[in-house]
């Protein structure tokens, strides 16, 4: 258990230095026996230690004496639900969270989102931090998906670990990031952005299948 607590607790500061997160914002889990580890609620990364983490099963029950993220909910469902998924990061990232308060899909309009195994990047209807109904949107906005936006609230990655869906959080934001200046520019001057045909992007899935850390199964 150490050494996953360990790893967890490099990647939520990870986040921070990335600039990611701020403050208390965001949480991360991995998969750990029959349940999962996953970042403590309200604790600034500066004050986590490894055996801040908490412990869960999949029945929602946790140790005694510490309180998981507000968000465990998803955290759970989507571990519970993709066998193929071992971590899952959560953001409010700058620009994945401004698009997603637009409640903006992120279309194909740069190959690298498929990154996450999908065309698009779908934006989880808005509904209350913590809740079921949150986990409820954000698995169906997840489905054969390693990412995507939740309304007003910022970004879910998905990886078959910790670095690989750290490496995810990375380029959604990144793309986010292009997909605003993108709109900036085009909006009201040179039209909609050229957005890639399926066909166009069923080859770039086929290309991904050799591309080293992206490499698709």
């Amino acid at each position: 258990m150490q050494n996953k607590s360990e790893q967890l607790l490099k990647t939520a500061q990870k986040l921070t230095e990335l600039g990611l997160n701020k403050g208390t914002a965001g949480n991360c889990s991995i998969r750990f026996g029959d349940g999962f580890l996953v970042t403590p609620s309200g604790m600034a990364t500066e004050d986590m230690t490894a055996a801040s983490m908490v412990q869960m099963t999949f029945d929602g029950s946790f140790e005694e004496g510490k309180i998981p993220s507000s968000e465990w909910r998803f955290h759970c469902d989507i571990l519970k639900s993709r066998p193929e998924i071992n971590a899952v990061i959560h953001t409010h990232s700058m620009f994945a969270t401004t698009l997603a308060c637009l409640h903006k899909d992120i279309p194909p309009f740069h190959y690298m989102i498929a990154v996450t195994g999908a065309d698009t990047i779908r934006c989880a209807p808005y509904a209350l931090f913590g809740t079921q109904v949150l986990s409820d949107h954000a698995l169906a906005a997840l489905y054969q998906s390693k990412a995507c936006l939740l309304a007003n609230h910022g970004m879910i990655a998905l990886g078959r670990d910790l670095e690989d869906a750290l490496a995810v959080t990375i380029e959604v934001e990144n793309l986010c990031e292009q997909y605003w200046r993108v709109l900036q520019i085009s909006n009201g001057q040179l039209g909609e952005p050229h957005i890639l045909t399926e066909a166009e992007m069923r080859e770039v899935f086929q290309q991904f299948k050799g591309y080293g850390k992206w490499a698709i199964d």
